[in-house]
């Protein structure tokens, strides 16, 4: 029928998109619809060491946070973020980014620290399609880092967190952001055996922070390396694919088979 044809034809095209093109035309409209004094907080050297500045905590940031731009601007911003990420990455994200209001209200904050609007914008260099520049979207919990350098893209560091990791009161009682990494981490648990499970967890107690922490370099510093995969069985080795892809498919498509290969 004429109607398969067509919606066949368009999932090609789509499919064609490449990601580098869309975060440059993104960035470009973002960029041009701010005014000298925003442009000069967003923009940076492709060089400058900020670009290495990451982080997952609360914090004033260099950038340009929502909270300094106007409605069409946010608009704009939130094109930028979702360049970047699958549809399932994005509802993550601004998600994420509304669980500042559930901590500001628990915590019965002013505003200033748990705010849904102090998440900051950066560009590095000049966005074009076959240049070398980059970006950063970061704020309490959320922190998406990309390099793009001759069309290819580079989607870390990247981080995902939710605090709190499910909503126990209020009218959003029972939002679990996470619920897909935290229910296949534990189906990937309980596909362990005993002695798998001893090695694979640990420690008993939850680490307070991130184990790698936001450093330059991810690096476990004499931390027990876990359960390799190949010790594991098929059943188990799928399980903890189903884990990984998850995180993968937080991004585009094409960015998502690159993570998983």
């Amino acid at each position: 029928m004429p109607t398969e044809n067509l919606a066949e034809e368009i999932h090609s095209h789509r499919a064609d998109v490449h990601a580098a093109s869309v975060m440059t035309e993104c960035a470009n409209h973002f960029l041009a619809a701010l005014d000298t004094n925003q442009r000069g907080k967003t923009t940076f050297p492709f060089d400058a060491e900020e670009r290495m500045n990451w982080h997952y905590i609360p914090k004033d940031r260099k950038g340009l946070p929502l909270r300094e731009m106007t409605p069409y601007q946010k608009h704009l911003a939130s094109a930028l973020l979702a360049a970047g990420l699958s549809q399932t990455g994005y509802i993550k994200a601004v998600t994420i980014m509304s669980l500042e209001e559930v901590l500001k209200l628990i915590e019965n904050d002013s505003g200033e620290h748990r705010n849904p609007e102090k998440y900051y914008f950066s560009v590095f260099g000049t966005p074009s399609e076959n240049g070398t520049w980059g970006y950063r979207i970061e704020g309490h919990h959320l922190s998406q880092n990309y390099t793009l350098a001759d069309g290819k893209v580079i989607d870390g560091p990247s981080f995902f967190g939710a605090n709190p990791a499910e909503v126990r009161q209020g009218p959003r009682k029972g939002l679990r952001t996470l619920a897909a990494e935290e229910d296949l981490g534990m189906q990937l648990m309980h596909a362990l055996d005993e002695q798998n499970r001893k090695v694979a967890i640990v420690n008993p107690v939850a680490y307070e922070e991130i184990l790698t922490a936001a450093s330059r370099k991810a690096t476990l510093q004499g931390q027990p390396s876990g359960l390799p995969a190949a010790k594991m069985s098929a059943g188990q080795f799928d399980a903890l694919m189903a884990l990984v892809e998850e995180y993968a498919h937080n991004v585009p498509h094409e960015l998502a088979e690159g993570r998983i290969a």
